[in-house]
């Protein structure tokens, strides 16, 4: 059982992440600390907190530490905290969360029920900077209601998936075989978004309603959660699509490359994936003028792309609305 624990400048929540990892019901054979060029004495943290517990526990987990020179971003350091565990499970941590005291017994117990699965997933509290709870839970912050989080659960994961990821790192733990299969992540992906959906091409995934772990929310959140409220989508129908959109298509493209060689035995898959592909250049070569993209976006909406790869009336009015 190994823990891949991306770090960047997190000392000051580091030491009560690394406590909770080590009070776990069920014990962590080794944590793989990648460290992204930290400079606030992260590493000399975690090194001190793991010497300290084993005087008292000769049980406590092998530190392993992965420390970069210079930074290279969330996706690659995670994938390289993955790539270097040995267990058969791994179960990722951010660095400023709290774990749950049977975190790792209650993933473990989904993986037991349920062989075929590859990655298991949890509903998690949101807490703020101090530790404090939040009003939501993660899950429910991201619009995931039941109904959502059985499909999830189920063979028809992927297709939730291709319309957006909801589901969080923090929360995950997989199987080695996963992480092996994924490698390289691509760079225009997040890495627990491409876990996930490799993960649905394969064995499935699973998701906990229990909340397993609080997931702090601070200014210094490298990836952190936005309120889906009100506001929010307004917000978002005013900000500028260039650069969204062509993050889309970078998506996409890295999906239509490498999704099919993983689905080898899903013929479907690459059908599916050139699909969502083609929707995301329409959005991509919208013209700038919005009155000149209406012909453009009505033609899109009526091959139900829309609906089957996003958010159906909701992109469409983005599309329509949002700036250059």
């Amino acid at each position: 059982m190994s823990v891949a624990l991306g770090t960047h400048n997190g000392a000051a929540y580091l030491g009560a992440q690394l406590e909770s990892i080590l009070a776990q019901s069920h014990p962590v054979d080794e944590i793989v600390l990648s460290d992204d060029a930290s400079s606030d004495g992260t590493v000399q943290l975690a090194e001190r907190i793991l010497e300290r517990h084993r005087k008292t526990d000769a049980a406590t987990p092998a530190l392993i530490v992965l420390q970069n020179t210079a930074p290279l971003g969330v996706t690659a350091n995670f994938e390289q905290a993955l790539r270097g565990a040995s267990g058969d499970l791994i179960a990722l941590s951010d660095q400023d969360d709290v774990w749950r005291s049977d975190r790792i017994a209650r993933a473990v117990q989904e993986f037991t029920g349920r062989p075929s699965v590859e990655l298991v997933a949890s509903e998690a509290r949101l807490v703020d900077e101090a530790g404090a709870p939040l009003r939501r839970g993660l899950l429910e912050t991201l619009g995931v209601g039941a109904s959502l989080r059985e499909r999830l659960s189920s063979d028809v994961a992927f297709d939730e998936l291709l319309k957006r990821n909801v589901l969080t790192g923090a929360t995950m733990m997989v199987r080695r075989e996963l992480v092996l299969r994924a490698a390289p992540f691509p760079r225009s992906w997040v890495h627990d978004e491409w876990l996930a959906i490799v993960a649905a091409v394969g064995g499935g995934l699973a998701v906990v309603d229990e909340p397993l772990i609080d997931y702090r929310q601070h200014d210094a959140n490298q990836i952190g959660v936005t309120r889906l409220g009100l506001g929010g989508r307004f917000g978002r129908l005013r900000a500028p699509r260039t650069e969204r959109n062509a993050r889309l298509l970078a998506r996409a493209s890295a999906l239509s490359e490498r999704l099919p060689e993983i689905a080898t035995r899903n013929p479907m898959v690459a059908e599916l994936v050139l699909d969502k592909l083609a929707h995301e250049r329409v959005r991509s070569s919208l013209p700038p003028h919005r009155a000149a993209r209406l012909g453009p976006v009505v033609r899109e909406w009526r091959t139900g792309r829309y609906g089957r790869f996003g958010l159906g009336a909701q992109d469409v009015l983005r599309d329509l609305v949002q700036p250059v």
